[in-house]
């Protein structure tokens, strides 16, 4: 099975791929949400964000306290470093078990939705990476509708995710701009694909 990557910094509209494929009938492996349940639900995970940071990190029902490990990390980066260290690999763990359920299913094509391609070392793990692009003239109005962060604010996390922003080579890139349609673009990589798969 080939596990193809959709990437791209805060505002590139990666999701907008990632939606285009699932409802082609492809599964995706979105890499927040399932960190955000592992942090949940997974034992390990959860013993070892509270040796790291005290139980003050979960609410009272066993909830991740989001709020508080926010303000931990921001700004801080031994903080977030040491969350990475937990999660990424917990949902690295957790994306390859899935795949391989992907691929007992007959699945010749699988993807994995994340933002931090590289920073989770999870480009060692796909076969191929999507690299969804747009100006920032285009990404900063969308990330202030969605998120209510001021224009600085979101250039700011723009800048802080110059790793995921460079574009490495055999990357293929699907712009994103609101002026080029996007669906053509999924379907002359999807072609690609099953060209390679045959």
């Amino acid at each position: 099975m080939r596990l193809v990557a959709i990437t791209g910094g805060i505002g590139s509209g990666k999701s907008i791929v990632a939606r285009i494929v699932q409802v082609m009938g492809f599964a995706v492996y979105d890499c927040d949400s399932r960190a955000r349940k592992l942090m949940n639900e997974s034992d390990q995970v959860h013993r070892q964000l509270v040796e790291a940071f005290g139980q003050e990190i979960y609410l009272d029902d066993g909830t991740l306290n989001r709020q508080h490990l926010s303000a931990l990390a921001f700004g801080n980066d031994t903080v977030l470093t040491r969350l990475n260290s937990i999660v990424h690999p917990a949902t690295a763990t957790d994306m390859l078990a899935w795949a391989r359920e992907q691929e007992k299913r007959g699945a010749q094509v699988a993807f994995v939705e994340t933002a931090l391609l590289r920073t989770a070392k999870l480009d060692l793990l796909v076969d191929e990476v999507w690299h969804v692009t747009a100006p920032s003239s285009t990404r900063v109005p969308r990330v202030m509708q969605r998120s209510g962060l001021t224009a600085q604010q979101v250039q700011e996390r723009i800048t802080s995710q110059a790793v995921e922003e460079a574009i490495a080579p055999g990357e293929h890139v699907i712009v994103n701009d609101d002026k080029a349609a996007v669906l053509p673009q999924v379907i002359q990589l999807l072609s690609t694909i099953n060209q390679t798969e045959k």
